[in-house]
């Protein structure tokens, strides 16, 4: 069973950064594609980006193109999502997930669907206000 552990979730004002980390448990990341997805109250969670196994290949939800960026550390063994001129509806507990299917988070897939992620983290909450 693989688990994950994300961090880096604080509060932050608009225009604010924050780096959120997800990183597993005992096991390596080296073999999963990952995914990021968020959680604002009373909303569905929702896709953020995602990053394949080889990080060569990433997707990102329209709103936040342009402001976050996802990256691997395989010498750490950790997937970061680099958050960039916050927003106040950015403000929701942000998940990581690991899928294990093959081609997750290439072209054309639906990277964005929760059933892709087999495991999950418990959430870290990032709040973006004045």
């Amino acid at each position: 069973q693989l688990q994950l552990v994300e961090s880096g979730g604080s509060s932050v004002q608009p225009g604010g950064s924050l780096r959120l980390s997800c990183a597993a448990s005992r096991f390596t990341l080296e073999n999963y594609p990952i995914g990021w997805f968020r959680q604002a109250p009373g909303k569905e969670r929702e896709g953020v980006s995602c990053i394949s196994r080889s990080g060569r290949n990433t997707n990102y939800a329209d709103s936040v193109k342009g402001r976050f960026a996802i990256s691997r550390d395989r010498a750490n063994s950790t997937v970061y999502l680099h958050m960039n001129n916050l927003r106040s509806d950015d403000t929701a507990v942000y998940y990581c997930a690991a899928g294990r299917a093959t081609g997750i988070c290439l072209r054309g897939t639906a990277w964005y669907r929760i059933d892709e992620y087999d495991f999950w983290g418990q959430g870290t909450q990032v709040t973006v206000s004045s």
